[in-house]
């Protein structure tokens, strides 16, 4: 089997675009990635052009070799684009193998340690403003059936938060937890927002909320800033949303930087890397919980991962998404009462683009405004939707 050619498809997901991107073979198998960045859709798009002119005519199975090579052959290594290009590539090159065979990626990881994983819920928040209005998002949320909750309470705040703006979030953590009880996980994001003293300042408060964990408390570019935070912090770390490949965890494994790390499959170098990440994560005790807030492929790569993992520990999943995700893909996810998501069991990663509903949302552009607007809202522009989650009971 020999690849023929590499094309990628964009869609327009409100917040971002999705980039799925396809290697087709000889033998009629098509294996699916996900290129989806925050931003740069264009840029890694040229990115995976480049990737196809040196990997027509390979076999498609034989993925660290192909992956080995062309991240080897291009000078320039690491950052976001280049890794998303070659994360996508090595996603699609798995689907194939699997397809070939007939059996889901996890076969070819080792076999299923588990059949479902815990999820937690991003953007559900949609369109909040006041605690009240948060409080009852996450009522509804856990109605739906979540039992975890993740959202960035810090507006646009850049390094530092004072007193009041502090209170702001407190009082807003403070109507969720009372919403919807202690039952409920709780996760609060910082997106990188804060220095050290701020950060720190910040986790002795929120500790009162017995958070899961602190994300990302400060930019992703200073292990030593983060070493400091984790060390005063009464509250758990999880990082690595922004860092790639091995050589971006390794060190913050070693110094005892995080309690959890969280690599993105469609970023950090695919599939097979972040179960290498998840082998150095287990040798410190520290959880595996990858950052997943992108598309259909992007899950479905994560949830094959969380079926082999044994340090697996939570799975990250928009709850409310664009009216038209379940129309571009035959994503359809399973919520247990217990707030798990049961793995898919199909060949590959178990994907299928529906190419028309593709053609219906084309690019545009969505400049990330995580430090202009006051309010996060990633609403579609006419709905609120819970998208294509189905409950088992």
């Amino acid at each position: 089997m020999k690849i023929v050619s590499v094309d990628t498809l964009v869609v327009d997901f409100y917040r971002t675009n999705l980039v799925i991107v396809r290697v087709h073979t000889d033998e009629g198998i098509v294996g699916l990635g996900e290129a989806t960045l925050e931003g740069k859709e264009r840029a890694v798009q040229g990115a995976i052009a480049e990737l196809a002119e040196a990997v027509v005519g390979l076999d498609p199975t034989s993925i660290s070799k192909i992956l080995y090579e062309t991240a080897r052959d291009w000078y320039w290594r690491g950052g976001p684009v280049i890794m998303t290009a070659l994360s996508s590539l090595e996603m699609a090159l798995w689907d194939i193998a699997a397809r070939q065979l007939g059996v889901p990626v996890s076969r070819l990881l080792g076999g299923a340690t588990r059949d479902r994983v815990r999820a937690y819920a991003n953007g559900w928040f949609s369109g909040a403003v006041t605690p009240e209005d948060y409080a009852a998002a996450a009522r509804r949320t856990v109605e739906a059936g979540f039992r975890g909750l993740k959202w960035d309470a810090f507006e646009n705040y850049d390094l530092t938060i004072t007193t009041a703006q502090l209170d702001r979030v407190l009082a807003q953590i403070d109507a969720v937890r009372g919403a919807v009880g202690r039952e409920v996980e709780l996760f609060v994001e910082g997106h990188g927002r804060f220095d050290v003293r701020h950060a720190i300042k910040v986790a002795k408060e929120i500790a009162q909320f017995d958070p899961v964990w602190f994300e990302e408390p400060c930019p992703p570019d200073n292990l030593d800033a983060l070493v400091d935070i984790r060390r005063a912090s009464p509250v758990p770390i999880a990082a690595g949303e922004r860092w790639y490949g091995r050589q971006g965890f390794a060190p913050a494994l070693a110094r005892q930087a995080v309690d959890f790390v969280q690599p993105d499959v469609t970023h950090a170098g695919g599939i097979a890397e972040l179960a290498f990440i998840s082998t150095l994560a287990a040798t410190s005790y520290v959880g595996f919980a990858p950052h997943n807030p992108s598309g259909p492929l992007s899950t479905a790569a994560t949830l094959q991962l969380g079926a082999t993992l044994p340090n697996f520990r939570y799975l990250e999943i928009m709850a409310t998404d664009v009216p038209w995700r379940p129309e571009i893909t035959n994503e359809r996810l399973v919520l247990t009462d217990e707030g798990d998501i049961l793995i898919p069991t199909g060949i590959g990663l178990g994907i299928e683009v529906d190419l028309t509903a593709i053609e219906q949302h084309p690019f545009t552009p969505h400049p990330l405004r995580m430090f202009q607007d006051a309010v996060f809202d990633i609403r579609p522009r006419d709905e609120r939707s819970f998208f294509n989650l189905e409950s088992d009971s």
